[in-house]
């Protein structure tokens, strides 16, 4: 045995014994306290720390994420600076509210409240939390991890809670919030939106509808703009086409349709059928042309003034892929609404957050909108507006939950 500063160590290491006999001498001692009391009156560092979900207990990456955090306050503590160092821990919203749907089998958010009851809903929320920071408290303790154990910040808490309140009392008064519209991804199943890290950590392949849709033009009548899309339940939302200014575009011919499309996209488009170029010109030639909806019978909503013509957009058409005619639902998708409000279009979304069809999509009102897919299609089947129909597999977004 040899001495040492928490007494007597053993010659063989029992890292079990060495960590307890660690925490006692510190407790004990009360080196934490008289530390932070050794530096109330210096200069003040803030940390602060972002917090966990409490979903289940610590794993290696909270272990690895709290000791790196130890290193810099116990860096500026040994430089001399009162750091502030209370942990946090996110107790409320979707990562709790989930653990506990499945803990109780709902099959829903409707079942939250039909089923089980929002009081005792919350109440089993509160429990998983705060089981879930006792946990991650005790074995973040005993990492040796100083820290303010004793006062942490629970988002769940009515003081915290306050406390954003206060904040966005304050951007309110210095004029800092306005009311705006804004397209986010949205789970119709948790019912709420998700952050953009969400999403991009979570696409998978899938198989999807491939159609291209003529639209028929106003002025010229039985010549189409053709467009492609893997999501014909974003057309009853239709209110513009995108195309890309500088790139030239065709009028051809092919099997009795007098199509516009991207010049660069013709080969892999037509894929080998023969055809008839009739006119060239530029994108921007193109701007401002007007087109009838191609499901203005059955969503009589989307049509309105100013609305289903020719957009020029350089960033966000591609040759790469479709026909370099972009259908554009602003209320659908971000690069659409980011187009569509330079062009003063609203943001259509008959959807609710159920995602299903509102009854302003007219026809296909109360459909989820992944069954209207083909509802629609065979729509266009019917109008004679579906020059093409294939499947694709692509990359989409899905929620991690």
């Amino acid at each position: 045995m040899t001495p040492g500063f928490v007494g007597k160590l053993s010659r063989e290491y029992d890292p079990h014994q060495s960590e307890q006999e660690t925490l006692n001498w510190w407790s004990t001692n009360r080196t934490y306290q008289k530390t932070k009391k050794k530096l109330v009156k210096r200069p003040k560092f803030y940390f602060l720390d972002g917090p966990p979900y409490v979903t289940n207990a610590p794993h290696v990456g909270l272990a690895w994420n709290k000791t790196l955090k130890d290193i810099v306050i116990r860096y500026y503590r040994m430089k001399g600076f009162n750091v502030h160092d209370q942990p946090g821990y996110d107790c409320h919203g979707l990562p709790v509210e989930v653990m506990i749907e499945k803990s109780l089998n709902l099959g829903s958010k409707k079942d939250i409240e039909n089923v089980v009851g929002v009081g005792r809903f919350i109440a089993d929320c509160k429990r998983f939390a705060e089981e879930n920071v006792q946990a991650q408290t005790r074995v973040l303790k005993n990492l040796g991890i100083w820290m303010d154990w004793d006062n942490p910040y629970l988002t769940y808490k009515d003081d915290y809670i306050e406390s954003v309140w206060w904040t966005i009392k304050r951007a309110q008064e210095k004029r800092l919030l306005y009311k705006a519209l804004k397209v986010v991804h949205w789970c119709p199943r948790c019912e709420t939106a998700l952050a953009g890290y969400e999403v991009t950590d979570e696409y998978r392949t899938v198989q999807d509808f491939s159609i291209f849709v003529k639209l028929p033009l106003v002025e010229k009548p039985g010549e189409f703009i053709l467009i492609w899309t893997t999501t014909p339940w974003t057309l009853p939302a239709n209110l513009g086409v995108m195309v890309h200014p500088d790139k030239p575009y065709v009028l051809v011919e092919v099997d009795g349709d007098k199509l516009i499309l991207a010049k660069e996209r013709l080969e892999q488009v037509l894929g080998g059928r023969s055809y008839k170029t009739l006119e060239e010109y530029q994108g921007r030639e193109l701007e401002g042309r007007q087109y009838l909806p191609p499901l203005q019978e059955e969503t009589q909503a989307q049509i309105g003034a100013d609305r289903h013509r020719v957009l020029l957009s350089a960033e966000y058409v591609s040759m790469s892929e479709g026909t370099g005619a972009v259908h554009t639902a602003p209320g659908h998708g971000e690069e659409d609404f980011e187009v569509g409000t330079k062009y003063g279009l609203p943001a259509f979304s008959p959807v609710d957050p159920s995602g299903r069809f509102t009854k302003e999509a007219g026809k296909y009102a109360r459909l989820s909108v992944r069954d209207a897919d083909r509802v629609i299609i065979e729509d266009l089947k019917a109008k004679n507006l579906l020059w093409k129909e294939e499947t694709i597999e692509h990359s989409y977004p899905h929620c991690w939950r």
